[in-house]
C-alpha cells in the first residue's frame, strides 16, 4: 500500500508497443508505480510493460520486496519510500539501519536502488510532531547508508506538495513560505551536505480544473500558445509545469541553495473524473502525458535552467481501483490493471513537432501577451492556508484546493492569458 507517502536532432521516429507510440530511447523518465488495487498484474508482467513505455526510473511508496525482487538486473533505477507512520522510528539510527538492512540490502545492487525518500509532503500538513521527526529520520538514515557502505550509491530525501512555496508569480520571485523557511533551510543544508535531491509533486490539472474558464488549458498541457512573459527574467514561459518548476529553483537561490537539483516526484493528468472535474478525459492525459515526456527526452531544461536536464516521475503507471477520493483518483494511471494501455500516447522524436519546447529568453519586444505586475499574484499563486492530508501517495486530494485556490488569483490575468 501507498503512504504519505536536446531535442532528438533526426528525422520522425515512432515506436509502437502495446498499443501506445512511444519515443525508441526517453531519457530520465520516471514513473510512479501505485499499488492501491486489488487488480494489479504481477511485478514480473510490469517489467516488460515499463522497458516497453523506455521507462528507466521507477519510484515506490514503500519497499516492496516483491516487485525489488521481479525488477532484479533489469537495469531500471528504483526509490523506495519511507511513510509518514515510520519517521518516530527512523530517528532511532539502530532502526534505520535495520530497516535497510531488511529493505535495501537484500536487493542491492541487482535491482539498482538509488534513493530513498522519507515521508510525503510533510511540512504542508501542519502536524508538528512530524514536521519535528522529518530531518532526523533522513539524517538517521543516511547515517546508516554510511554506516552500510551504501551512501555513495543510493541518496536520501523528501518529497514535498509545492504548496510549500509562498509566490510562485513570477517565476523569477518564487519563495518558500516564511513560516517554513527554518525548517526547511535546515532540509536544503542536507541535500546540500549529502548531494540529494529537491522532491516537489506539482500538478498543473488542479489549476485548470479550479477555473477553466481562465487558465488556458493549452498552457497547462504543454500545445503551442504564447505563453506568458516575466517581467523580471524576461524569461517567456509556454507551460504552467516548466514555470512551476522555476519558481521553485528561484525560492532555493533567494535561500542560497543555487546548486541544488530540483527533481519532480509526481505529476500527471487524469483520464477521467467527475461531472465537476473539469478537464479529466482521455484526450487530455494523452497530450499532458505525451508532450511531456516529448519534452524530457528532448534533454532540455526550464527556461531559467535550459541546460539542466527535467527529472520527471509521471504519475502513475496503473489505474489503482481502491483510492479514495473523486473518480479522477482511480484514473491516472497509463495502462488499466489488465496492462492495456488507457489511451494512446504519441511522442514524436523529430524536429518539427508541434509541441512546446517550454520557453526561453524575451528580449521584451515579442508579441505575446504581457505579465501581471503583480509579484505576489498571478495563475502560479500558492495558497499557505491551511490543508489537510489525507493518508497516500499520488495526487492527494489536499491538492485539489490549489485548483480552487487559483480561481481568486486568477483576476489578474483575464487580459494577459491568451484572450
Amino acid at each position: 500500500m501507498e503512504y504519505f507517502s536536446s531535442r532528438f536532432h533526426c528525422s520522425s521516429l515512432f515506436l509502437l508497443i502495446s498499443g501506445l507510440i512511444f519515443p525508441s530511447i526517453v531519457n530520465s523518465i520516471g514513473i510512479n508505480y501505485g499499488q492501491i488495487a486489488n487488480n494489479l498484474p504481477l511485478p514480473e508482467d510490469v517489467v516488460p510493460l515499463l522497458k516497453s513505455i523506455g521507462a528507466t526510473k521507477v519510484k515506490l511508496y514503500d519497499a516492496d520486496p516483491k516487485v525489488l525482487r521481479a525488477f532484479a538486473n533489469t537495469g531500471i533505477e528504483f526509490v523506495v519510500g519511507l511513510g509518514n507512520e515510520y519517521l518516530s522510528k527512523m530517528k532511532d539510527p539502530a532502526k534505520a539501519e535495520a530497516w535497510i538492512k531488511s529493505n535495501v540490502q537484500p536487493f542491492f545492487p541487482a535491482t539498482k536502488i538509488t534513493c530513498i525518500t522519507i515521508g510525503n509532503e510533510i511540512l504542508t500538513l501542519n502536524d508538528t510532531s512530524l514536521t519535528n521527526n522529518l530531518l532526523p529520520a533522513m539524517q538517521s538514515v543516511h547515517t546508516a547508508l554510511v554506516n552500510l557502505g551504501l551512501d555513495k550509491q543510493v541518496s536520501v530525501t523528501t518529497a514535498h506538495s509545492l504548496a510549500v512555496l509562498e509566490t510562485s508569480y513570477p517565476p523569477s520571485s518564487g519563495a518558500f513560505r516564511r513560516d517554513l523557511k527554518e525548517c526547511i533551510s535546515e532540509i536544503l543544508d542536507f541535500h546540500s551536505k549529502t548531494g540529494s535531491s529537491l522532491l516537489i509533486n506539482a500538478y498543473p490539472f488542479f489549476a485548470y480544473k479550479g477555473n477553466p474558464k481562465q487558465v488556458s488549458l493549452d498552457f497547462v498541457l504543454f500545445q503551442s500558445n504564447q505563453g506568458v512573459l516575466d517581467p523580471n527574467s524576461k524569461l517567456r514561459y509556454d507551460n504552467m509545469l516548466f514555470a512551476q518548476i522555476d519558481a521553485v529553483y528561484s525560492a532555493l537561490n533567494a535561500l542560497g541553495y543555487k546548486n541544488l537539483s530540483v527533481q519532480i516526484s509526481e505529476t500527471g493528468w487524469p483520464s477521467k473524473g467527475d461531472e465537476d472535474e473539469v478537464g479529466a478525459t482521455p484526450e487530455n492525459a494523452m497530450k499532458y502525458n505525451g508532450n511531456l515526456m516529448k519534452l524530457v527526452s528532448q534533454k532540455k531544461g526550464t527556461p531559467m535552467r535550459p541546460s539542466s536536464n527535467l527529472d520527471v516521475y509521471v504519475f502513475a503507471l496503473f489505474n489503482e481501483n481502491l483510492k479514495p477520493g473523486p473518480t479522477s483518483e482511480r484514473n491516472y494511471g497509463l495502462f488499466k490493471p489488465d496492462k492495456t494501455p488507457v489511451y494512446k500516447l504519441a511522442v514524436l522524436t523529430g524536429n518539427n513537432g508541434e509541441n512546446s519546447t517550454g520557453g526561453g529568453t524575451d528580449d521584451g519586444d515579442s508579441e505575446g501577451p504581457s505579465s501581471p505586475t503583480s509579484s505576489s499574484t498571478g495563475y502560479l499563486s500558492i495558497s499557505a492556508a491551511n490543508k489537510e492530508k489525507f493518508g497516500f501517495g499520488g495526487p492527494n486530494p489536499i491538492l485539489r484546493l490549489q485548483g480552487i485556490l487559483f480561481a481568486s488569483f486568477m483576476s489578474s490575468l483575464l487580459l494577459v492569458l491568451f484572450l
